[in-house]
């Protein structure tokens, strides 16, 4: 089967498009025939080995975080899922950049059944990531005010419908490209950060700021109302002693059970797969070329 590839950490030339053997089930395990897997911003940090401290990869490292497909074998002891079923899941050990990857059946959900399985791939890290930020980390009610600084990324889109599903108000912030999606995704207001300093945005303090581009999450911290909280997924903030202000830093973990809740939604037409683009395997490397390039927006498909 054709796999992308890393041999060694570098600029994305370094992503081959291996011809490698076919993976086969070990025990709990199923094998899964990749309708398509996406790409993340994360992905060019692991590439570049900026997360060595946080994933060790086993080079060559077969790429791509997400699946999507369907079980064409199961191993021993994998129950849970049976040959033909539609599966969706997050990968942590990689391998969905490639024909067929095998996966722990307990990492992997039934894929939702109102949208075609390709565009499925694009829910389990960014939807993972949003879910927990919303609900987990800042507890998000009806009636709240719900800042999305970065909307216009995949975490961000999914940000944005889960805040509006839990009855919040979402001020979202987008460049020009993002605008008109992040609309339709339901933002009520949308502060183009690349004219408006947020500071002048607002009008009213907000009860939440979900902070989700990897910039300094600190001049946000006035923007937020007395007991409110700023819950950044990139990097770690800090609130000033004393403040009123409680600020919360937060890996994304993969949880089946939200990730299940994810596809409901799906399902019920409360959340939409915001998908930018689909590419080919084979143009993975052009895919982080264009993103380290600032050039793509949302979530890009990549099929085999």
């Amino acid at each position: 089967m054709k796999a992308m590839r890393i041999h060694r950490y570098g600029d994305a030339s370094v992503i081959r498009h291996d011809d490698i053997p076919r993976p086969v089930p070990g025990p709990g395990e199923v094998l899964v025939d990749v309708a398509a897997t996406s790409f993340n911003p994360s992905d060019v940090g692991l590439r570049r080995g900026l997360l060595r401290s946080v994933f060790q990869l086993d080079l060559p490292y077969t790429l791509g975080g997400e699946v999507a497909g369907t079980v064409v074998e199961v191993g021993d002891g994998a129950h849970s899922l049976a040959v033909g079923d539609r599966v969706v899941g997050r990968l942590d050990g990689g391998g969905a950049a490639a024909e067929y990857v095998t996966a722990a059946a307990d990492t992997l959900v039934a894929a939702p059944a109102t949208v075609p399985l390709t565009h499925a791939a694009a829910l389990p890290i960014a939807g993972l990531t949003a879910w927990q930020a919303v609900f987990e980390h800042a507890g998000v009610t009806s009636g709240q005010r719900v800042l999305v600084n970065g909307a216009g990324g995949g975490v961000g889109g999914f940000a944005v419908q889960l805040a509006k599903y839990a009855g919040a108000h979402v001020i979202a912030t987008a460049g020009p490209r993002s605008t008109e999606a992040v609309r339709r995704l339901g933002a009520d207001r949308i502060v183009d950060y690349t004219a408006t300093p947020l500071a002048d945005a607002l009008d009213e303090p907000v009860d939440v700021v979900l902070h989700l581009v990897p910039i300094d999450a600190e001049p946000l911290i006035p923007l937020v109302r007395p007991g409110g909280v700023v819950v950044s997924a990139t990097l770690p903030v800090t609130t000033p002693d004393g403040s009123p202000v409680t600020a919360t830093h937060f890996v994304a973990r993969n949880d089946t059970s939200h990730l299940a809740a994810l596809v409901e939604l799906v399902d019920a037409g409360a959340v939409h797969l915001d998908v930018s683009a689909f590419r080919p395997l084979a143009d993975l490397a052009s895919v982080h070329r264009d993103a380290e390039s600032a050039r793509t927006r949302g979530k890009i498909i990549l099929v085999p």
